[in-house]
């Protein structure tokens, strides 16, 4: 059954008199927002709701990228069962604190049995979305724990993909990280990522809660062990295998080439956030490239910048924006292998405009800051705790100065 789409409205959000007073003054600019919609979004796994048949967007615990200091835009996407098929215009509203706004018009957009719409709420949240027929009122839901904030992704190899030494859980619950079923709060191990164990996200996120005011969401990609050889694209070559050639091939020719399988992960993570639906990449990686056991598969700070350069375009351009990167300066091993200059020079050399934003130095956490009582090449606790601070250190300014243009680095 084909609908005709209904045209765009563009309302006054018109809140009662006690709700305008219990909300602070970085709020009322978005009260007078205009509704949007037309965004072509990834899927995410659909969930069923009484009325809606699958809610794909949004989920509870789902954080919305802020596009704007005091706003950003809440992405609404739903099929609806054959039996509902007779409902003709819908509305909206939301709540706060306990105190509920009028109900306004929906524009939506209608695929068949399926719609999708946008409207706009303050940065902030939880928040609770309702949704209803507006000839049958009857018909409605509600999905709580909705926020606007920042987004993160995480891409990198071990200390980035919970290989901590201790399991950590944040002290705020708004600091989520989002898995293959939807959005949860950010206890370790974070989906997504390769191991078990312990990660730097949850203390990150409480410090960016703590500064900013916002929902914090976090979208883990690291991968163990890897080096910046295996995050290349299919079928991109290179001369010198890494040290664990799962992930690549050899040539004939004796060269060897990447399978892809960790950029297509990273893709596949990424791709459910739609376009500038997050703020920056988080890049921790380098110590599978810096002093090998074997010389010869060492990789030199020259091809170390080439292809971390090349995949940071690659990602660009099969997302189709300017995603902000942050490279750290990461190749400590052990003590008495703590830093390779020829990688630390290549990561640095990454921190230029257009290219990537400059991120923590964590050779510096050394002692007992890693694991293993400072034997370990992975953090203890502290080196946890440590590690998510200086990644805080570098970010705040930067999100300080980008609000208002959150697609540029």
């Amino acid at each position: 059954m084909k609908r005709s789409i209904t045209r765009m409205q563009d309302p006054i959000l018109k809140l009662p008199r006690h709700t305008l007073l219990a909300h602070s003054a970085r709020y009322l600019g978005v009260l007078l927002a205009s509704l949007l919609c037309s965004l072509n979004i990834q899927a995410l796994e659909p969930k069923k709701v009484l009325g809606f048949g699958d809610m794909l967007e949004p989920q509870p615990y789902q954080v919305f990228q802020r596009d704007r200091i005091d706003s950003g835009p809440i992405r609404i996407r739903a099929c609806l069962p054959t039996m509902d098929q007779s409902i003709s215009s819908m509305e909206w509203s939301w709540v706060a604190d306990g105190v509920a706004s009028a109900w306004f018009p929906l524009a939506v957009q209608w695929d068949d049995t399926c719609f999708q719409a946008q409207v706009r709420l303050p940065a902030g949240g939880w928040y609770t979305l309702r949704l209803r027929d507006r000839d049958d009122r009857a018909k409605t839901h509600e999905i709580k724990y909705i926020g606007v904030g920042e987004v993160f992704v995480v891409a990198g190899q071990s200390n980035a993909a919970n290989h901590g030494e201790a399991i950590m859980e944040p002290r705020s619950d708004r600091v989520v990280s989002l898995s293959q079923d939807g959005w949860q709060p950010a206890k370790d191990p974070q989906p997504g990522a390769s191991g078990r164990r312990g990660s730097f996200m949850p203390t990150l996120g409480d410090k960016l809660v703590d500064a900013l005011g916002v929902p914090i969401g976090f979208v883990a990609c690291g991968l163990g062990a890897t080096s910046v050889r295996e995050w290349l694209p299919a079928g991109d070559t290179f001369d010198r295998p890494p040290t664990l050639e799962g992930r690549v091939k050899h040539l004939d020719d004796g060269r060897w080439m990447s399978g892809g399988e960790a950029f297509d992960h990273f893709m596949h993570r990424v791709d459910a956030l739609g376009i500038e639906g997050f703020r920056a990449v988080l890049w921790h990686q380098g110590e599978s490239d810096a002093n090998q056991r074997d010389p010869g598969r060492t990789l030199p700070g020259e091809d170390y910048a080439k292809m971390l350069s090349r995949i940071i375009s690659a990602t660009r351009a099969q997302l189709g924006w300017e995603v902000p990167w942050f490279v750290a300066q990461t190749s400590y091993h052990v003590p008495g292998d703590e830093a390779s200059q020829d990688i630390r020079r290549a990561q640095a050399s990454m921190w230029k405009p257009g290219l990537a934003l400059q991120g923590p130095d964590t050779d510096a956490l050394k002692g007992m800051l890693r694991e293993s009582y400072g034997q370990g090449v992975h953090f203890s606790r502290e080196g946890l705790i440590a590690h998510g601070q200086a990644w805080a250190h570098c970010l705040l300014p930067w999100l300080t100065r980008a609000t208002d243009q959150p697609s540029s680095p």
